[in-house]
Formats: structure tokens, sequence, C-alpha cells
């Protein structure tokens, strides 16, 4: 009956491309195959609505069974979705769908329009949820009257619409009887505008900007202008999402809902069952939507739902307790019972079909909190999963505490992790000894998850309403055979141990490719993002030298020649001075690199350089060369050997490194202006090549040579060359300071850690015995060790 009610039927779907969306068209497709499916999707900024549909839908392995009974019939799956599918695009947070002239006149043309797209995080913000759950179904319903169609609709909404009650949760409206708390949603709706406005304003006043800025630079150091602009404005719009998920959650709170969800979702059936009209709505109401039972195929998922994210962190032994009753019901249903109901509302038609159906299982086949998470716990005690070291995760006895206690405990954590890593941070870590950090910033994103599912969550598995599903029942009774075997939405049929050990948790544990045996792995993420960057495919390899390639920098480089010539109660008052100095030179560093560089160079005004000259090739192979780290070097011959081109870019002096000549196809360095005497003004000639000016070099070097910026690779150790890193296809971090190492480890970029060859020498001043007493004097006459120049 269901089938052949749906033949030559056109069926609009919103939310194609989401969980229920996707197995809708499947079963559709599969099951009902005389219908045409009008797909409304969102364009994205690189692709339209036929180019989405094709990459986020059809590529799903979803259709994997429909592909194979294809198959048998000769007929190609692209000849079958050209010849069934269209594609319109549109978007129902926008008035009219933001349809074209020649999208409206195919949607006009539909008999049946599931409405399953919605915002169906927990923690959206109110605004975006409003417009999306509760506009939405408004939106439709106007364009339909616009377009003067009366087409059958069915809205996916939630059993959660019922909000924060106990006991029975019938298949009624919200507004009928005493459900009804008094809400307009048209007041609801523009008091988020207006929200939306004040908290965008607030975000933009000088005190929170400058908050923004400041933080910006804690995390990115002396990142450069841009890069730092560019953080100022992601915390700035983080801010904001910040607060409309918080007002989301305290409005809902405020009027009895769990969250924003819940609380736009009820709102949304309201405003519908108000502007419909003449129009026929049927409303769906799924509980929590899991993994298939049977189709496409058991375990079949797409993406995380709420339990998920609850149990792998549990089974990876990152949660010891999470908050519930043991003895309440988690209503769980899965993906394909709730399509096969939708499917049957739509053939069975408005007349037939109850105005609600729920289709829910904690009725009729509840499935106890405490049954769920014993199956979990034996389930993950006889395949459990492992850790780094390939050791097996003992998960721990449950615990059901309240969810006060949880978040206290949680809070806490947080706490100390935050103090923690502001400890490390003004350490001067580097290298292995920064992996502190990043391990500490993984730590911390462990707790905080912890803390959002413990706040997303912990209500749901606290909530004692039973989701009456009589009108589901009274449906299925008027199904033949045929249809029940073919279209089971019988929520009894569910075994809930076997369902749980054998389809649902062996289906997340594969989607999550959390580690599953034992031992370390040998596809070693190192060596794959190492075997990408050393592709011969790549075209550019970019370094930085300081730190990157050589464990010296800009001032032991000056030390080096600026005592070359002086005797030893000199060198002694050079040092002392020098020490005393450090403090402020890395504040200045720390600060911005440019404006340390141009500061320090001044101690090169009147330097000869003919002088310079001579002993550059001295501080290469005594300073430079000495302190360098052999894998560095060697990476850069095998950059070479591999075809790519090479080059060198520092903020050291060009005199210092044009011995690294023979490594590199460009070096691109500092340099001083010259006068016409034959010595150094201690003037920049041009802007060091720091921060973002790094990231031009490289873009323009690649646009000049016809190569490719995605294709290329970039190594540096700090945060003042993020620019560089981000330009790149290919970011490596080398040696990285800690700011660095969490943010390579966060974005999961390759990090390298080369060091010293031992044995080498260790000093950073030229040896004094070396030259001979006439070198000493010679062309330095009276020296100024006071104000930071020894060139005179």
């Amino acid at each position: 009956m269901i089938a052949e009610q749906l033949a030559d039927k056109r069926i609009a779907i919103t939310g194609s491309t989401g969980f229920v969306g996707t197995a809708l068209v499947e079963r559709l497709l599969r099951s009902v195959p005389g219908c045409t499916l009008v797909l409304l999707v969102r364009p994205s900024k690189r692709h339209d609505a036929t180019e989405r549909i094709h990459r986020e839908i059809f590529k799903n392995n979803a259709f994997d069974r429909l592909k194979a009974e294809l198959a048998t019939t000769g007929e190609p799956f692209a000849q079958m979705i050209a010849r069934r599918v269209v594609a319109i695009g549109g978007d129902v947070s926008t008035d009219g769908l933001g349809l074209s002239e020649a999208d409206r006149a195919t949607f006009a043309t539909c008999d049946v329009i599931i409405h399953s797209a919605a915002a169906v995080s927990f923690d959206s913000p109110l605004d975006s949820a409003v417009e999306i759950n509760l506009m939405g179904p408004v939106r439709i319903v106007e364009t339909l009257h616009a377009l003067e169609v009366t087409p059958h609709i069915v809205a996916v909404s939630t059993c959660y619409v019922a909000g924060n009650r106990r006991g029975n949760a019938p298949e009624a409206l919200v507004s009928d009887g005493h459900w009804d708390i008094g809400l307009d949603w048209r007041k609801e709706v523009a008091a988020s505008r207006r929200l939306r406005g004040d908290v965008e304003a607030e975000s933009r006043t000088a005190t929170q900007l400058v908050h923004f800025r400041e933080e910006a630079r804690k995390e990115l150091g002396a990142a450069g202008g841009p890069a730092l602009a560019a953080k100022t404005e992601n915390l700035r719009e983080a801010w904001v999402k910040d607060q409309l998920v918080e007002a989301g959650r305290a409005r809902a709170a405020s009027v009895g809902w769990p969250d924003a969800y819940a609380y736009t979702k009820a709102l949304g059936e309201q405003a519908l069952t108000e502007r419909k009209g003449n129009i026929p709505v049927n409303i769906v109401r799924p509980s929590i939507i899991e993994s298939a039972l049977a189709e496409p195929f058991p375990g079949w998922i797409r993406g995380f739902r709420m339990a998920e994210p609850v149990i792998l962190s549990y089974a990876r032994g990152l949660l010891t307790e999470f908050p519930g009753v043991p003895e309440g019901t988690v209503d769980v249903i899965p993906v394909d019972i709730v399509v096969a109901a939708i499917i049957a509302v739509a053939a069975i038609g408005p007349e037939r079909a109850a105005p609600i159906t729920q289709v829910a299982s904690g009725s009729i086949n509840p499935l106890k909190y405490k049954t769920l998470v014993d199956n979990v716990r034996a389930w993950f005690t006889e395949h459990p999963l492992y850790d780094a070291e390939g050791q097996p995760i003992v998960v721990p006895e449950w615990q059901f505490p309240a969810r006060g206690r949880v978040m206290e405990q949680l809070r806490r954590a947080k706490s100390i992790a935050a103090k923690t890593e502001r400890v490390l941070q003004s350490l001067p870590l580097r290298g292995k000894q920064a992996t502190w950090a990043a391990n500490l910033e993984e730590k911390k994103s462990e707790i905080d998850r912890a803390f959002e599912y413990v706040q997303l969550y912990g209500l749901y598995t606290e909530c004692e309403a039973i989701y009456q599903v009589d009108r589901l029942m009274e449906m299925w009774l008027l199904l033949d055979e045929g249809d029940r075997s073919r279209f089971n939405f019988d929520p009894t049929s569910v075994e809930w141990s076997k369902y749980i050990s054998t389809i649902h948790l062996p289906s997340i544990v594969h989607h999550s490719r959390a580690k599953v045996t034992p031992g370390k792995n040998r596809n070693d993420r190192t060596a794959r993002l190492r075997r990408a960057v050393m592709s011969p495919d790549r075209h550019l390899a970019a370094f930085d030298l300081e730190n990157t390639l050589i464990s010296s920098n800009v001032v032991e480089s000056y030390s080096w020649l600026a005592t070359r010539r002086l005797n030893a109660p000199e060198r002694v008052r050079y040092v002392l001075r020098t020490l005393l100095e450090a403090p402020r030179l890395s504040a200045i560093d720390r600060k911005d690199r440019s404006d340390f560089l141009r500061f320090f160079y001044r101690r090169y005004e009147d330097a000869p350089i003919a002088q310079i000259a001579e002993d550059s090739p001295e501080l290469l192979s005594q300073l430079i060369l000495a302190k360098s780290f052999p894998a560095g070097l060697r990476r850069v011959r095998e950059h070479r050997a591999l075809g790519h081109r090479t080059m060198l870019i520092t903020g050291a002096l060009d005199f210092a490194v044009e011995g690294l000549r023979p490594l590199f196809d460009e070096i691109v360095a500092a340099k001083l202006t010259v006068r016409p005497d034959g010595t150094y003004s201690g003037n920049m000639a041009v802007v060091p090549p720091t921060g973002e000016t790094r990231a031009e070099i490289i873009a323009d070097y690649c646009a000049a040579e016809g190569l490719r910026l995605e294709d290329s690779i970039a190594y540096a150790d700090s945060t003042s060359d993020l620019p560089m890193l981000e330009a790149v296809g290919f970011p490596v971090a080398v040696n990285p300071e800690t700011r660095l190492a969490a943010i390579a480890r966060k974005r999961g970029w390759l990090v390298e850690h080369w060091e010293k060859a031992s044995g080498a020498p260790t000093m950073v001043l030229p040896l004094g015995s070396m030259l001979s007493e006439r070198e000493r004097r010679r062309s330095f006459g009276t020296q100024s060790l006071g104000e930071g120049r020894v060139f005179q």
C-alpha cells in the first residue's frame, strides 16, 4: 500500500544532507520506485545544490545497497539519480526560502513536502535555532500560500517538545490544554532578533575589543598584525555565539524546556499549526534517533548523535561518571524506524494519519538507563579500546551521581588545567618540552568536552517523561504484512541488548576510528604526514632559520662578530651588559619581531663592511654550522633531491647567511643600509622578513615561478611564523615553542624535533686567542660598550 500510494508522487525533502534526510532519500529511492524527489538544499560558497547532493548525499555508504540492487537491473546509479532526483537551491532560514523563479515553479509541483531541516544541535545559538526550527516551517507554508498550492506537509519535530515534564506525554500539540504556558511565538522571534543585535553591539565595545585583542596576543604571541586581527575577530565571533548559546539555554530553562532545540521546535509546531491555513499538515515526533536497526544496513549512522560522544568518552576513560536516573528510561529509536514512520504518514495521507505521531520506545519497549550502562560496560570490557601505547583502556564502574556534582568536579578540573597552562606558557619551553603544553591543551579539550556533554545531555538522561505512541501503533495496525515487512516502524521489534551489543556499539566504534587492537600503530600518523610532506608532488620548501635549522639567533651572531676583537676585560663587560639587557630584549621580541630586529640591528651602526665580510665565513663555520641541526640540513638536501625549490626566509642579516646559499634556490634575509665611508648605518634597508611578510614573500615567489602554494611546505618554530605556516598546504612545526606546539597539535600539523649533533661546540663568543693583538686592535679604535654598540 505505501509504495503504491506514493507512486508517481513528487516528494520534496528539506534537510536531505542530514542524518534523517539522507536515510529518507535512500529509503524512498529504493522502496518507493515510482516517486520523484525534489531536494531543497542550501548552496554553499563553492557548490550549488546539485553539486552538494552528489558530494554530500549520494557518496554516502547508505546507498551501497541500492547501487547493488540497481546493478542487477542494468541501470547505472547516476542515470537513476538523473531520472528521479531534482535539486533546487533554497534555505529555510531565508524569507521565501531563497528560491529562484525556476525553483519556485519546481517546488509548486510537489505533492508532498517532508520538512526535516533543523538546527539539531542542543547548543545552537538562540537566534539560529529560532530562524531554522521556529521560522523554517512558517516560511515553507508562507511560500506555499504565495504559490497558491496545498501539498501535504509532513513536519519532523521531536518528542522533547514536551519539555521537562514527568509521566505520560501524549501525542498532542504543546498549545493544547495544560501544556500551554501562554507563549507567543511572534514575541519570541522578535526578542531573539533583538538579542542578536544587542550582543553584536556589545561585542564591538572598546572594552570587549581590547579584551579580545589581549586574548589573541596571549594565544599567538608575536604572530603579526593580520594574524592577530583575524584571531581577534574569531574570538569576537565566538564570544557572540557563546552568549547566544547561553541565552538559548537560559530562555529554554525559564519556560520549561531542556534546551533551545526543544524550545524552538515546540514553538515551531505552534507557529506551523497557526499559519498553515488550508494546507494539510501532519507532525512526526521522534525521540533520540540512533543508528539503524536494519535499513539500509544494521548500524548505519551519519555523524554522531547524542549518545555516541558520551559512550566513546567513557570507553576512552575520559568520563568515569555521568548524571542520570538508573531506573529512568532512555528513549532511543533507530533511524530506520523513524524513516519508515515518516514515509507511512506521507502515504496514508492527512485524512487518515493522526495530526501528531510520536515515534518512541519508552512507553511500550523501554530501555532503562542502567540497562544501557551495563551493556556498554560489558561490551567495552570484552572489546576494549587501546591507548596510544597500545594498552587496553579499562572502563570504570559507572556511577549515577547528581548532575550538579559532576559539573562541579569538571569545573575544578578546568580551573586546575587553566592555571597549569598559564604557568607552562610563561616558561621558555621548546621542542619536546613544549609538548607538555600541547598535551595539557589536549587534556583541557577533553575536560571541556566532558563538561559540554554533561551540560547538554545530562537533562536528557534525567528525563522522566514517557512518550505515548498510541497513534503510531494505530497506524501500524492499518498496514498489511507486506508493508510491515518493508516499512517496519514498530518500536517493540527492537531487542535492546542485541541492538546495543551487536549493532550500535560496533558501528560507532568503527565510525570513530578508535584504536581497537593492541600494540603501537604501525601506520604512524607522523610518518603519514612526513610522507605527504616529502612527496615528489610538492613544489616549494620554505625554511625559517633560528631554532628551525640552527640553535642560534641574531643576538648570538652579533655577539660573535662584535667581541671577536675585544680583549678579556671588554668581553666580560659585554657579557654582563648583555645578560642584564636580556629581559628587555626578550620582551620586545615577544611583542613584535620586526620592532625587535630594528631595535637590535642599530648596534651595527659604524660596523666596517670590510671587517664584517672578512669575519662572516668564520661566523658561519664556528657558530652557525656548529650549532646547526644535522637533520634539518639533511631535510633541505632531501627536498632538493626530490626536485623541490628551496627557500630560506630569515630575519638574520644577509652577510651572516650568505654561506648557506648552496643549499637554497632563494635566500630572503634582512639587509642594512651602507654609508659612503664603508660602514653600516644600523638602519634596515627593507622591511625585515617577519610575520605576515614571510607569507607574502612565499605567495609572490610561487606566483612568479608558476608554483602552487597549496603544494608547498613551510618549516618554522614560533607563532610569529604562523602566517607563513598557514599560507602553505603543508606546514611543519620544528622544535616548536609552547604556543605553536599547542596549535600544531590542535590542527594536526607535522611536528619535527631536530637536535644539534652530539659533541658540537657550545661557545657563543669567538676564541680571543685565535687572533693576534694586532688583529684585535685593527679597525676598532675606542670601544663604546655602555650604549650597546662596539663598532666605532
